[in-house]
């Protein structure tokens, strides 16, 4: 699937910050309730889109994650991980772009399948799976002045709200930030 807004600026640093409470005055209160949700952001778009989501994958390859990925996995500098961008589409519009940080020791034994996602959801698995735990969760705003996504739709007064969590799966550690793209809107949800 071609999409117009993307292009291929290459993922830098973006500011993330610990959310205070699920009041935090820094995020709008409409989007309160999309970041601080607890469980499967796949499973509540699938809703949301009446069963019409579907994933498709922008780029998967093995690299250094940026500086900020590292440091919340706790790997080395220069240390490379599979990082997998995805559009979260509903109803044929893209709602929700991801980015996947997983470190190489976390796709051994049992969890080496998850090189071979494709289209399938990440979320749909992490949720199904016993051993799933999750820390907490960071929040970032990305405006036309610190936009490194792959998108170029923003404009001056626009932002995109984004989430992003360590998840552990057999206590092995991966990455998943979301960013709420300008086609979701969360008044008609």
């Amino acid at each position: 699937m071609q999409l117009p807004f993307l292009n291929s600026i290459p993922h830098a640093e973006i500011s993330w910050y610990s959310m205070l409470s699920q009041t935090d005055y820094r995020v709008p209160k409409l989007w309160q309730e999309w970041l601080f949700d607890s469980g499967s952001l796949t499973q509540r778009l699938m809703d949301a889109s009446y069963g019409d989501l579907t994933v498709n994958v922008i780029n998967q390859k093995f690299k250094v994650p940026s500086l900020s990925e590292r440091h919340a996995l706790g790997l080395p500098d220069r240390q490379k991980a599979m990082v997998r961008e995805v559009l979260l589409c509903g109803v044929g519009r893209p709602w929700v772009f991801a980015r996947s940080v997983l470190p190489l020791s976390t796709l051994s034994g049992r969890l080496r399948q998850l090189r071979h996602l494709d289209n399938q959801p990440l979320g749909a698995l992490l949720f199904k799976d016993p051993t799933m735990t999750r820390g907490p969760v960071e929040v970032a705003c990305v405006n036309s002045a610190n936009n490194k996504l792959p998108c170029r739709t923003l404009t001056a007064d626009s932002c995109f709200w984004g989430r992003r969590s360590v998840f552990r799966l057999d206590k092995k550690p991966l990455l998943v930030a979301e960013f709420f793209l300008p086609s979701f809107n969360t008044e008609r949800l």
